[in-house]
């Protein structure tokens, strides 16, 4: 099997803009390993995003659909975007017609925007012969928040999910279309590929975990936005829905991959992109 990383935009930002709550720039110098890779030397830190597509003995899927072209965003340098994702993935061989699944680790924004494609003026589905896999859970609560008319959430909040907008052009074009299937946490995909729940950044965050012939690799999701959060599970994303659920989640998730072989794959992680959870005293590190 094959896992290929197809990069929609990447950024360098200072700590404070990272996301990350309770996150110190003394403790990230403490953490020699994660320089120069995923901390420049200038104290900045470094974050992608992209997909994966996985391609199995049965299956063509691609695992969270970024930011997406022409979407309308609060977020002004997410706003209107116009890269070549697409030609990219065309490039390895993937024209989006081979497609068979698409699995979202939850529906946030930038997890979800390739769904559709702007055509004629009206949101397409890019991937239509793909059925696109979302956690019960996950779409419940987003279609819910999306019918909100009495959002109270501070105004960088509401920017960056921008939860109405993120529904009307990329998800309920796919579920108007049929090709959206409601599926529990721990689903199977296919004979190698499951879910792990992952609970915590949203209701019905899930990893994506990968199996063949002894060996395995699992895929983040925003368990883990940043490398430091191995060796700091504590440290949450400002964006998770709970913060007590996502700390858990991601001890249990290191606690049960350390040293166990698996590949790490961090959906947000620069290159090197994948490694292996290594045990680093009391705590964990991540070992590219």
């Amino acid at each position: 099997m094959t896992i290929t990383k197809i990069v929609e935009l990447e950024d360098e930002v200072p700590p404070g803009r990272a996301g990350i709550a309770g996150i110190d720039p003394d403790e990230l110098a403490d953490l020699p390993w994660l320089v120069p890779d995923f901390l420049t030397p200038e104290g900045r830190m470094r974050m992608s995003i992209h997909s994966f597509l996985v391609e199995t003995p049965r299956t063509r899927i691609v695992v969270d659909t970024g930011l997406g072209n022409d979407k309308p965003r609060a977020v002004p340098h997410w706003s209107g975007l116009r890269t070549g994702f697409l030609d990219e993935m065309r490039a390895t061989g993937w024209p989006p017609s081979s497609v068979q699944r698409v699995i979202h680790t939850h529906l946030h924004i930038d997890h979800v925007g390739w769904n559709t494609l702007l055509v004629d003026g009206a949101w397409a589905p890019t991937f239509p012969q793909a059925r696109h896999l979302m956690v019960r859970a996950d779409f419940e609560h987003w279609q819910a928040e999306a019918a909100r008319t009495d959002d109270d959430r501070p105004g960088w909040l509401r920017a960056m999910t921008d939860v109405a907008a993120v529904w009307a052009d990329s998800i309920a074009p796919v579920a108007e279309a049929g090709l959206v299937d409601l599926v529990e946490p721990d689903a199977r995909v296919d004979p190698y590929v499951r879910l792990v729940p992952t609970p915590g950044h949203t209701p019905g965050h899930v990893s994506v975990l990968v199996e063949s012939r002894g060996e395995s690799a699992v895929i983040t999701g925003d368990l883990v936005h940043f490398p430091c959060q191995i060796a700091r599970p504590r440290w949450t994303s400002m964006l998770d829905c709970d913060h007590a659920a996502g700390t858990s989640a991601r001890e249990e998730f290191l606690a049960k991959f350390a040293d166990s072989g698996t590949l790490v794959l961090g959906t947000h992680f620069p290159d090197p992109t994948a490694g292996l959870v290594v045990r680093d005293g009391a705590g964990y590190r991540f070992e590219s």
